[in-house]
């Protein structure tokens, strides 16, 4: 086998499966920071099905990724996955702003929350197919942010076959959403079908297909990755 990355500083990490795995935790932030990203959404959904409020859903989503943000600093840990959460209320009231200036009804404008959610998933699919396409998937680049050589593990077709694996797996979950969500926006949007109820489906989707569409995902990597024990040292030989 070839030498697709040295590792001296983590001699205690011997395979690309420990390597990804430990990534992708990292990446998640494991079901803290799942929730952390679902619990905004879940209460904007909740107030504007209850109250058809579009400021005030807005408020109790803002307000309640804050208070987690004070969790978090309180707690002297990681605010990386609030922030998440933050900016992506931030982009969503953005353009709810952009839906109200052009003249959009309150309907509109919720539907216009989800827009960029719908854009996120279907932009990243696109991306990380490219890169799996062009034979450089974007799980080999966490293998190369462990190893210290961003690029050497593509010298090896065993690690470049299986991060192009665990990439499509990610690819997955941002095709179904755009595919089950997006019908309903534009449904929403057209008048073809209601408003609300549009509203009220995207709510259910975006957190039906959030964190537990994710966790599917993980699992199938974690399947993957337990099948297999790739070398990342030198002169290593699979197990």
């Amino acid at each position: 086998m070839t030498d697709p990355t040295r590792i001296g500083t983590t001699p205690s990490t011997d395979t690309v499966e420990a390597v990804v795995r430990g990534q992708l935790a990292k990446a998640l932030g494991g079901r803290r920071g799942m929730a952390e990203a679902a619990v905004p959404t879940i209460l904007f959904t909740v107030t504007w099905l209850t109250r058809s409020n579009l400021n005030l859903a807005l408020s109790v989503s803002i307000g309640a990724a804050l208070v987690l943000l004070v969790v978090r600093l309180v707690q002297r840990s990681t605010v990386q996955f609030v922030l998440n959460a933050l900016f992506g209320i931030g982009i969503g009231w953005y353009f709810v702003y952009r839906s109200a200036q052009s003249g959009g009804s309150e309907q509109e404008q919720a539907l216009a929350y989800f827009l960029p959610g719908l854009l996120y998933n279907g932009g990243y699919a696109v991306v990380l197919a490219f890169t799996c396409l062009i034979g450089w998937p974007l799980v080999g680049f966490m293998v190369g942010s462990i190893t210290g050589d961003p690029t050497a593990w593509h010298q090896d077709k065993q690690v470049v076959k299986l991060c192009s694996r665990l990439t499509w797996l990610l690819v997955a979950p941002c095709l179904l959403r755009v595919a089950v969500q997006a019908p309903i926006w534009l449904a929403g949007n057209s008048g073809s079908m209601d408003p609300d109820a549009a509203v009220a489906a995207l709510g259910v989707l975006k957190i039906a297909l959030g964190w537990p569409l994710q966790l599917a995902a993980l699992a199938s990597m974690i399947w993957l990755l337990s099948r297999n024990r790739t070398p990342v040292e030198p002169d290593a030989a699979p197990a």
